[in-house]
């Protein structure tokens, strides 16, 4: 949970020119900047897409599972948080250190980053966009029902061809 003095935004492009995002971060009124990055398996914590830490506090943000994979390849200045679906906690606090950007950099791009999620929420209010994502939606569930239906099909046919104990091998 964020505190009154803390602000925070999803997936804040650093810099103008989007080489690096940060899944999360917040701003308070004393001036620290965190900075979290959301991992949800072994692939994902070991992709080549950048951790962007670049606040004064740095976490991952993990299920305890990973958490117990991953732990030895945690550098010792990054925190982790465990979510858990019930609560988020916290298992490895994090080391403060200097900002890594300029902090007028990190100021608008959070700008920027709260200003396209304010337009997100404003287009939620728009009628016009909101029938088209009906209908868009509609249509969706229409080819997930075909594609279901396909699918049926073509299973009664190895069925049917094959024989059931067959079948089951097969998946």
């Amino acid at each position: 949970m964020i505190k009154q003095s803390t602000f925070g935004c999803f997936e804040v492009t650093i810099g103008w020119y989007g080489k690096e995002r940060c899944d999360f971060i917040t701003y308070d009124t004393k001036g620290i900047w965190k900075c979290y990055e959301i991992k949800v398996s072994k692939e994902d914590f070991h992709s080549n897409a950048k951790k962007t830490f670049c606040g004064n506090y740095n976490y991952f943000v993990m299920t305890k599972e990973l958490y117990e994979i991953v732990k030895d390849e945690i550098p010792s200045n990054i925190g982790v948080y465990i979510d858990n679906t019930k609560k988020v906690y916290s298992v490895k606090k994090a080391k403060k250190q200097e900002l890594s950007v300029d902090t007028n950099i990190l100021k608008d791009s959070f700008i920027r980053s709260l200003f396209r999620e304010a337009e997100r929420y404003q287009n939620l209010n728009d009628e016009d966009k909101i029938r088209n994502l009906q209908r868009r939606l509609k249509y969706e569930e229409g080819q997930r029902k075909k594609y279901y239906n396909d699918y049926i099909k073509l299973q009664s046919a190895v069925i049917n061809k094959l024989g059931y104990e067959a079948y089951r091998t097969l998946k």
